[in-house]
């Protein structure tokens, strides 16, 4: 897999969802560019040429170019071998995808941009709002409340590790080192569920430095 290549930096989630799914499979073998976000550099015509949003991840591989999250990581699902991460009944995909356009829509911007945005990276969201960091609160426990129910007694969002609990780990991983960590995840099973997230190889590995 040494013709796989990742534009994007460690400190992203979304990269970091990918890289956890190359992890998930085995891959070791791929080459990273690392863009950074905090320094403008998705901005830079370079990488504007790659995501004409200026945007990571950005994954080439085998002659294709593959812009969005949701389209690499079920690309690299059906390419690389080992387990899927998709599951096999239509319910449990439906749960998985679910959870995944909750997290798009509602959770990414409420918990990164609203709440580690303001205790870990303000300079980089023009400063700290305090009004942008309550309404993320609430709205982030929507979204991690709805990530439980979907879950319900499983071990993970869509029954076995799905691509849902990659897309959902790393920005937990980012609020669980702010302040608001314990309201956040003061929401039935959620603990459960991150005890088990923190214990994955892919986790471990995939942590920026």
């Amino acid at each position: 897999m040494s013709d796989l290549v990742l534009w994007g930096f460690d400190g992203s989630t979304y990269v970091r969802t990918v890289k956890m799914v190359l992890a998930e499979k085995g891959v070791t073998d791929f080459t990273q560019h690392q863009i950074n976000v905090l320094e403008g550099e998705p901005q830079k015509p370079e990488h504007l040429a790659r995501h004409p949003f200026g945007k990571v991840p950005v994954l080439d591989h085998d002659g294709l170019r593959l812009l969005e999250t949701s389209a690499i990581t079920r690309y690299l699902n059906d390419v690389l071998p080992g387990r899927s991460l998709i599951p096999a009944s239509p319910k449990d995909r439906a749960r998985m995808d679910m959870v995944i356009g909750l997290i798009d829509s509602y959770g990414y911007g409420a918990l990164l941009g609203g709440v580690a945005a303001y205790h870990l990276f303000p300079d980089f969201v023009g400063g700290k709002n305090e009004t942008a960091r309550r309404a993320g609160i609430e709205a982030g426990r929507k979204v991690l409340t709805l990530a439980m129910q979907t879950r319900g007694h499983d071990a993970f969002i869509a029954g076995d590790l799905s691509l849902a609990d990659l897309y959902l780990a790393p920005i937990a991983a980012y609020v669980s080192m702010t302040p608001d960590k314990d309201v956040l995840f003061d929401i039935p099973g959620l603990h459960d569920w991150w005890t088990k997230i923190q214990a994955l190889p892919s986790f471990k590995s995939t942590q920026p430095g």
